[in-house]
């Protein structure tokens, strides 16, 4: 697609080149001739409308109409800078397009539907081109800014430094009314939307969200005014060519970068929305969600740039997609992964802080991200799994525990009375009713088992803790209980060991120990309890 600027100072040397093309030659026999005829007849030096609306033809339209279709033909091209090359124009009555295959001829490939039609010998702008001129003049001149083109050259058409005065006017107002809004937008979030955040507490959110979305905003603001007034200036072709395009790359460019920071308010607000909940796995989709939606603005933004300097996005597309065919199968692990992370999030096996374990590994879950999970093993040491192998997996979930189990043996001496072990027992389980983290609504503590060496009482019980740190608390306090209860009922803790043992020897005390009655005993289990 080429891409041309319309140059009218050029228009008169090419009325007197090589061709030899007079005033009065000028016709409608051939695209050159109709194209310089509607060219010649709108610049200054052959201002003439009425034989410049000639190359207009349609029956429903006055003469007054035409005119206006024509101006407006020669405002698209001037305000998109399009300049035509006469040299490159057909000069041949008739010329044949090579695409259509008709005697039609585009006035410029940035405009398709815009062209010439061979009728009864005249080439000129049928009704479905003078359509298309509606509609390219209305997107040129966006919000109706065509209408200062009625106005501004009222003021002087003097030229001044190869500009008109109004043209000298025109850039004077559009810069002060640039300032007016860059002054507007300072008011209102310095003056107003940061000092209400500040009096209310938010110091931090003015200084690292909003202030760096409002200088950009500012001048993404400003560019639009640019960008929408610009065709209104009808500038020389020679600055068009150089200002427009750089206009079309940064009002995406400044988009892109006001999208940018807005991303992280949202990020910041989707993070207080994820505190108010108990999974903790939200917090941790909040940062993934900002880098994901940041990577999308940059890369839609990215083609909007691309569409604006006219350089094609489909080839490059299907490019990408050949390119991204090729891609996807060498880093199918790294694809794996990554919706190994999506199950994660969706099906939340998992929070942050839990204890998990799955095949070899066992620890606390620190952070999931695209690829892989950090978990921090008991030995301080981290471990990287890719989400794809922890998500085909059997994971066990300790952190969603909603009670500790604890279980041990509490191994008598073979002396020990049947009366002592039943108020042991009963103690045992006062133990557990009266410590705040045990679960009372089942245990198990019994006499269950004569073993080799000793007498052994089953303790049985569920701690209701979150952490392995207050299980390990839980335990020290009830075993610190047992240990107590044992001392004061005299209670003695076997151990695996062989006793020979003489119960008498003669003229000697009998070695066999004394107990007291179940009375005494129940008595001294009563006064423990009542103590503690």
């Amino acid at each position: 697609m080429r891409k041309c600027l319309l140059v009218l100072a050029l228009l008169l040397p090419l009325a007197s080149n090589a061709q030899n093309i007079t005033l009065d030659s000028l016709g409608l026999k051939s695209p050159y001739q109709s194209i310089y005829t509607l060219l010649f007849h709108l610049n200054e030096e052959g201002y003439d409308p009425p034989k410049a609306a000639s190359v207009i033809s349609d029956s429903n339209l006055t003469e007054k109409e035409k005119i206006k279709i024509a101006v407006k033909l020669k405002q698209v091209l001037d305000g998109e800078g399009i300049y035509i090359y006469m040299d490159e124009v057909p000069k041949n009555p008739n010329y044949v397009d090579t695409t259509t295959f008709k005697n039609q001829y585009v006035l410029d490939d940035k405009f398709p539907n815009i062209f010439l039609t061979k009728n009864n010998g005249l080439w000129r702008f049928q009704s479905r081109s003078i359509e298309a001129i509606q509609n390219a003049h209305d997107n040129v001149f966006k919000f109706g800014s065509d209408k200062l083109l009625e106005l501004l050259p009222r003021i002087g058409t003097n030229k001044i430094l190869g500009l008109s005065i109004w043209q000298h006017i025109a850039i004077l107002l559009l810069a002060f009314f640039c300032f007016l809004i860059h002054k507007l937008f300072t008011i209102l979030f310095e003056r107003l939307i940061l000092r209400i955040l500040i009096t209310h507490g938010y110091e931090k959110i003015a200084a690292e969200y909003i202030l760096p979305v409002a200088r950009p905003l500012s001048l993404f603001a400003v560019l639009i005014v640019i960008v929408i007034l610009f065709p209104v200036l009808q500038l020389p072709a020679g600055t068009v060519q150089y200002i427009e395009p750089v206009l079309k790359a940064m009002l995406p460019l400044f988009g892109i970068i006001v999208f940018y920071k807005m991303a992280d308010i949202l990020a910041l607000y989707l993070q207080k929305l994820a505190g108010r909940t108990e999974s903790t796995l939200d917090d941790q989709l909040v940062p993934l969600f900002r880098k994901t939606l940041k990577t999308f603005i940059v890369i839609v933004g990215g083609l909007f740039i691309l569409e604006n300097l006219d350089i094609p996005i489909l080839p490059l597309l299907t490019g990408l997609s050949i390119g991204g065919l090729a891609f996807a199968l060498a880093a199918q692990d790294t694809i794996k992964n990554f919706f190994g992370s999506l199950m994660i999030f969706v099906d939340k096996p998992f929070q942050i802080g839990d204890w998990i374990t799955s095949d070899s590994i066992d620890g606390s879950v620190e952070e999931v991200g695209f690829r892989s999970t950090r978990i921090r093993t008991f030995r301080n040491s981290v471990v990287y799994v890719p989400n794809g192998q922890l998500a085909d997996s059997t994971i066990d979930n300790h952190g969603l525990r909603k009670y500790r189990r604890f279980y041990t043996q509490i191994s008598l001496t073979y002396d020990t009375p049947a009366d002592l072990i039943e108020i042991f027992v009963e103690g045992l389980k006062e133990i557990v009713k009266s410590h705040p983290k045990t679960r009372k609504d089942y245990y198990e503590v019994h006499f269950n088992d004569m073993a080799s060496s000793s007498l052994n009482v089953m303790f049985y019980i569920f701690f209701e803790v979150p952490t392995w740190s207050e299980e390990l608390k839980a335990r020290h306090e009830i075993l610190i209980e047992v240990v107590k209860l044992a001392e004061k009922l005299g209670v003695n803790f076997a151990f695996p060991t062989q006793t020979l043992h003489i119960e008498n020897i003669p003229g000697e005390p009998s070695l066999s120990p004394k107990y007291e009655t179940r009375e005494v005993l129940k008595k001294r289990l009563e006064e423990y309890f009542s103590k503690n």
